[in-house]
């Protein structure tokens, strides 16, 4: 009888053991990943010491920690306050989360020359240090609409009411996001809420126009904005009017025009995207029904107008614009 109960007992102490074998496979990381003592097993590096982004170039940076961390890379240039922040929550820092494509998080935009890279892990505070080297700068794929680097364009209506301190002009006093010219747009004026726009015709930008596809979910607008921090009240309206017809004019009565209002832009630089089939028709600040075919026909773009307001009892008001673009397949990345 004891024999067989040992008998009993080792089988089920075999049996036991087998299936605590099959249930320690866990999904997730191990717990020794998380909680254990935190050591880095490799030193922060760059995959390159120089990186031509205007060539499609990108450059990535690595480490490996024997504990999972948050970490932040943070890329400043050494010529101006560009700045891109790159960050994760891992255990490894490789291409997969740490590439740099020459985007910036913190306008302006960067140039070429040294850039100092720093990786700040969370785990114990620690930083290290890297570098790289810009020799080319990204190069947005589309068409550029104005960058304000010629000045104002001829081809261009510019218009600014007879208000107080206005300015509709090009100007270079304070940081630019790209290049080193922006687009002022200023005033107050206590009888109307436009204080001024800028109407940038197909003609003026290219012989093909706004060069874009029949596709409106493959174009997308872009504009690189400002907003002082003590100004809210300025309003940025972009008209998109369409030539349906073909005729070389805009017909209010009987095509399309699109628009993207912007009432509540963050103090400072930003940029502002909207994919072309996403803009609406408006009429006094609400959706209307367009008065043409009802189709976003972004290869029939004739004019792009950019109108300034504010409600004229509020006073001054200033919004500053630079790098207009159209891009394809994705937001603008400066």
């Amino acid at each position: 009888m004891l024999n067989r109960l040992a008998a009993l007992v080792v089988f089920g102490t075999i049996v036991f053991a087998a299936g605590c074998d099959r249930v320690t496979e866990t999904e997730g990381p191990n717990l020794s990943d998380i909680y254990g003592e935190f050591t880095v097993l490799e030193d922060f590096k760059t995959s390159q010491a120089d990186v031509d982004f205007s060539a499609n170039e990108t450059v990535y940076f690595t480490a490996r920690f024997s504990t999972i961390t948050s970490w932040t890379i943070t890329i400043k240039s050494s010529t101006s306050d560009a700045t891109k922040i790159i960050e994760g929550r891992s255990n490894l820092i490789n291409e997969e989360n740490g590439t740099w494509d020459g985007s910036t998080t913190v306008f302006p935009s960067f140039g070429t020359g040294a850039c100092t890279v720093e990786l700040w892990t969370e785990a114990d505070s620690s930083k290290q240090n890297a570098n790289v080297n810009v020799t080319g700068l990204r190069v947005p794929t589309g068409t550029v609409v104005a960058d304000f680097e010629s000045g104002i364009n001829p081809g261009w209506t510019v218009f600014a009411q007879s208000g107080a301190d206005m300015t509709f002009t090009i100007a270079n006093d304070k940081p630019v996001p790209e290049g080193n010219n922006y687009f002022d747009m200023a005033g107050a004026v206590n009888w109307d809420y436009l204080i001024g726009l800028v109407d940038f015709p197909a003609t003026a930008v290219g012989p093909n126009g706004f060069d874009r596809s029949s596709n409106p979910n493959e174009s997308y607008f872009n504009a690189v904005l400002y907003r002082p921090d003590t100004l809210t009240n300025g309003i940025v309206l972009f008209q998109f009017k369409e030539d349906e017809n073909g005729d070389g004019n805009f017909n209010d009565a009987n095509e399309d025009m699109y628009a993207l209002e912007l009432k509540d832009l963050d103090p400072g630089w930003q940029i502002v995207s909207i994919k072309y089939a996403d803009l609406i028709a408006l009429e006094n600040g609400q959706p209307t029904t367009p008065r043409g075919n009802a189709l976003h026909n972004p290869d029939k773009l004739h004019t792009l107008s950019c109108l300034f307001l504010a409600n004229p009892a509020t006073g001054y008001s200033q919004v500053l614009m630079d790098f207009v673009v159209f891009t394809n397949d994705g937001p603008l990345k400066l």
